[in-house]
């Protein structure tokens, strides 16, 4: 310490505590950035359960419970897709050391995206159930652009991450969230097609959201990963 109080340069102050200042701003452990995000993910797929309906007729019980199969579908399709978020979410974070507020307002906007998701799934289950081709669509189309724009966060996630090798692990490359930029991508790019197939059939487009959480989940370790489990099954 200097004679006025303030730390000497070069020399760690020991009342910083567990954040430390850089050029950069003020960057923290990324412990508490992940147990909030697992909080809001875990409520974000409690209420997906929520369009889930008893039936309320006496005597057609297995005709209503039949009759919900778009409710079904659509909680299999949000479920995965939040499930999987909370899958690459810890694989994300398992290669960051440290957060700053670029970071940060990045995550959030992931976290506000995934949080809306409940309501375009019930959207889409009420559209089959009651609606007509036109709420079909409309409601696919609905759920294709904020699944898109959920994707699109990822993108600006591992694009700042790419930018910014300060924040990383120590052992992680900024090319490998480079490399993730094209997943991401490749996700904003499968949603909107699916919102574009729905005016010609929307069961297609049911069907390519029901299968990108797949995708997402098998690349969880992102496409070295992927590469690794088709290496390791060739080889069985």
């Amino acid at each position: 310490m200097t004679w006025d109080g303030l730390p000497s340069a070069g020399v760690p102050d020991p009342h910083v505590g567990p954040e430390a200042r850089t050029a950069r701003g003020l960057l923290s452990d990324s412990g508490r950035v992940e147990a909030f995000s697992d909080g809001v993910l875990a409520i974000v797929i409690t209420l997906l359960v929520l369009d889930l309906r008893a039936p309320d007729r006496s005597g057609h019980m297995l005709h209503q419970l039949l009759q919900q199969w778009p409710a079904y579908l659509a909680y299999l399709a949000s479920f995965g897709y939040v499930g999987v978020i909370w899958v690459n979410h810890h694989q994300l974070f398992t290669r960051i050391d440290s957060v700053d507020s670029g970071l940060l307002w990045r995550n959030l906007a992931l976290l506000l995206l995934t949080s809306v998701l409940p309501f375009p799934t019930a959207v889409v289950s009420s559209a089959f159930e009651h609606g007509d081709r036109a709420d079909e669509v409309t409601a696919l189309v609905f759920y294709g652009l904020e699944a898109s724009l959920m994707a699109l966060t990822w993108l600006l996630l591992f694009r700042y991450l790419s930018a910014n090798e300060h924040l990383l692990a120590r052992g992680t490359s900024p090319a490998f969230f480079v490399l993730e930029r094209g997943r991401a991508l490749l996700g904003v790019l499968a949603y909107l097609v699916a919102a574009a197939v729905a005016p010609w059939e929307p069961l297609a487009s049911l069907l390519i959201l029901v299968m990108l959480p797949v995708f997402y989940g098998l690349t969880s370790s992102g496409w070295a990963g992927l590469r690794g489990a088709s290496r390791r099954m060739r080889a069985g």
